[in-house]
């Protein structure tokens, strides 16, 4: 047993430095190609292009496929449907609000959201899941809370996880610690775990007033609902006039890249707030305490418990959330690096697959295939993107100046320029649906804002190294050195 724990060990450490090793491969391809194989280099950098702006295409088509399916499921009344399910206040909900170091005006906001759900309070309980490492402060933002809103729910709890061994400092080992709570609680009052939806809500996402009541009518027709996840699209848009520049360009892409991928099913995961019934983690063994990336992990942990059954599927109801936001300028971007550093840490995930792929044989392989590619792609992608991007079609004439006086030597650059304008020319398609997406928030673009709202996309490129490949990088440079990260709240006042 010994000998297998220390290969076992052996083979991880091995496997997590693949996909950085292939990260730094590709970023310096055209250096380290180009003296010899030019033209190899060539027709990888085209390649690469080509498939940027394939993904690029396939953004702004998902986009408008999720907007429309966004504006139809926004006019149905959720809750009159759901009254029409005869068992419906069969299912109870919990909301874990994880939280460290939140304000309380912030925590007021996101509690106020779930009071107002269209949605009957008796079934509706709330778990503030604080630190006990945060001393005084969360109990008093604890009893201030409990004091305003307690007696508006089911049940209104607060829990102090207190690190032990074998944990890490993140959202994960405070999830598991306040599930498990309310597990002694359903199972003291004999309720169904299979009845009892667990969402999982950041202190600053603020759910849409029918969120509950569209979660319960899909639940309930879902046909395989005991191994889904189920997730609305979080927008950082709470914020959105009050953010640098930088910052705000950040916050539009990833809003709009995620309402993108709400219609892709097959490769749909969730992050940040999402929902699933308390037997499914129960069943996994509630989140892994010692990850800092818990929502993909959480999705790969049911993955391999139950193979192909397991989905994240869609809510069409944006959800708001905050971009970073801190006192002063370069504070701010500090954080927004360490967040987005943290979110690509969950490169450590593709080492964790690798071997589960290996014990899982329940699993047909093409499946676990097909899952890994999937996971693998989006952190490559991530961090090399900028680099082939904007540089790379002019490194191998440079590095070999005989290269230069070939066809495609001549050709590369012109090529790599064409294909980034008209991928730059689907900005458009970009801003119209941020727009429209903030409206449906009810955050409000004022005429005189409008020119900055365009102006803005010239720093694109700057902002996508800086926030983007760069932090993804430092992720990937770390993982490869075994320096592991810390976990770090991310500031949004």
């Amino acid at each position: 047993m010994i000998k297998k724990i220390v290969r076992t060990q052996l083979f991880y450490s091995v496997v997590e430095k693949i996909v950085p090793f292939l990260t730094l491969a590709i970023i310096l391809l055209p250096v380290w190609m180009s003296p010899l194989h030019p033209a190899i280099a060539s027709y990888f950098i085209l390649g690469y292009l080509i498939y940027f702006l394939y993904k690029s295409i396939k953004t702004v088509y998902f986009a408008a496929v999720s907007y429309n399916l966004l504006t139809k499921a926004g006019k149905v009344n959720w809750y009159k449907k759901l009254l029409k399910e005869k068992d419906f206040q069969d299912y109870y909900h919990y909301l874990i609000i994880t939280n460290y170091k939140e304000s309380a005006s912030k925590m007021d906001e996101t509690l106020k959201f779930i009071k107002d759900q269209n949605y009957p309070k008796s079934r509706i309980s709330i778990i503030l899941a604080m630190e006990e490492r945060e001393g005084e402060e969360a109990k008093k933002r604890s009893e201030y809370l409990t004091k305003k809103y307690a007696s508006y729910f089911r049940e209104f709890y607060t829990t102090y996880h207190k690190l032990i061994p074998g944990e890490i400092i993140g959202k994960a080992s405070n999830e598991t610690f306040a599930a498990k709570y309310i597990d002694r609680l359903i199972m003291t009052n004999k309720i169904n775990p299979k009845k009892v939806l667990i969402t999982v809500c950041d202190a600053d996402s603020l759910l849409p007033e029918d969120y509950l009541s569209y979660l319960t009518f899909e639940y309930i027709h879902d046909k395989k609902r005991y191994f889904h996840f189920y997730w609305a699209p979080v927008l950082l848009y709470n914020n959105f006039w009050k953010l640098s520049l930088p910052v705000r360009v950040q916050s539009i892409l990833s809003s709009v890249v995620r309402i993108s991928i709400l219609p892709q099913r097959e490769n749909l995961i969730h992050v940040s707030t999402y929902s699933t019934n308390m037997w499914l983690l129960k069943e996994v063994g509630f989140w892994d305490p010692d990850i800092i990336p818990e929502d993909w992990h959480i999705w790969f942990q049911a993955f391999f418990k139950f193979g192909e059954e397991v989905r994240t599927l869609p809510i069409y109801l944006p959800i708001s959330a905050d971009a970073v936001y801190t006192n002063g300028f370069w504070n701010t971007f500090r954080n927004r690096y360490e967040q987005e550093k943290r979110w690509a840490w969950g490169v450590s995930d593709i080492p964790y697959a690798i071997v589960r792929c290996f014990d899982t044989p329940h699993i047909k392989p093409i499946v676990k295939i097909r899952k890994l590619w999937f996971l693998v792609e989006h952190h490559l992608f991530w961090p090399s993107s900028f680099f082939i991007l904007t540089l790379s079609a002019y490194i191998p004439p440079l590095i070999n100046p005989m290269f230069k006086r070939t066809v495609m030597g001549f050709l590369l650059p012109k090529l790599s320029s064409f294909i980034l304008t008209v991928s730059s020319l689907l900005l458009i398609f970009i801003l119209y649906f941020d727009h429209k997406m903030r409206e449906k928030v009810k955050i409000k673009t004022e005429l005189k804002r409008m020119p900055l709202l365009f102006i803005q996309w010239y720093l694109l490129p700057i902002i996508s190294f800086v926030f983007s490949s760069l932090p993804a990088l430092d992720a990937h440079v770390r993982l490869l050195l075994g320096k592991k990260i810390e976990y770090k709240v991310t500031d949004k006042r």
